[in-house]
């Protein structure tokens, strides 16, 4: 054996006395490395990430709502003359003259339309006549005088507006075409839309009808 390890050794047998913690010293080691273990797991502890909250849902806007289609307009039309079931129909908004004269169940028997324009669509609260030719007085009463008659420009046929002073089966058409695109006449005025009426014509006019 070397004389150093020697040396070295017979300094650690002489030193081991005051190396010796003893049973004291050696609880308050075990004491102090369980104090220093629980400082360390606690800071460890608070070194975790915490979870942040999570913000509230975000409402989620309603769409929305589609009409029902129980809600759909209707138009209130008077169907009568040569009719099989003459009265007031209700029937959806954009029917035709020719919808309502199905709805009164048809024209009489040996009977006809007429001059009415069946593909016109309906306007609410007009009255059709079946088969009229001239201005129709209410019932019991005498047929008015087509010169002092006024006629209703949205219920009125082609034939009664050709009644008109000045008013010819042009003249008439276009009034019907108008009424037609225009989805009836809501003033009197509008009359001075059409082309062929000019302010001359329209004056004589003005007295003869209504809307």
């Amino acid at each position: 054996m070397p004389p150093t390890f020697q040396a070295f050794r017979a300094a650690v047998a002489s030193q081991a006395p005051a190396l010796d913690p003893g049973k004291p010293g050696l609880r308050v080691l075990l004491a102090l490395g369980a104090l220093a273990a629980a400082v360390a797991a606690f800071f460890v502890w608070r070194s975790q990430p915490s979870p942040e909250p999570l913000p509230p849902p975000t409402p989620v806007s309603q769409p929305p709502r589609t009409p029902s289609p129980t809600a759909a307009a209707k138009v209130t039309v008077h169907v009568t003359g040569k009719i099989r079931k003459p009265g007031v129909y209700l029937l959806p908004a954009g029917a035709r003259v020719t919808d309502a004269v199905a709805a009164a169940g048809g024209v009489s028997r040996g009977a006809s339309t007429g001059a009415l324009n069946l593909a016109r669509r309906l306007i609410d609260g007009e009255q059709i006549v079946v088969g009229a030719t001239t201005a129709q007085a209410p019932q019991g009463s005498p047929i008015a005088d087509p010169a002092t008659a006024v006629l209703d420009l949205n219920s009125a046929t082609t034939d009664q507006l050709e009644q008109l002073p000045g008013v010819g089966e042009v003249l008439a058409a276009r009034i019907a075409e108008f009424r037609d695109t225009h989805g009836g006449f809501t003033t009197v005025e509008q009359l001075r839309e059409v082309s062929g009426i000019g302010p001359r014509k329209y004056d004589e006019l003005k007295p003869k009808v209504r809307v």
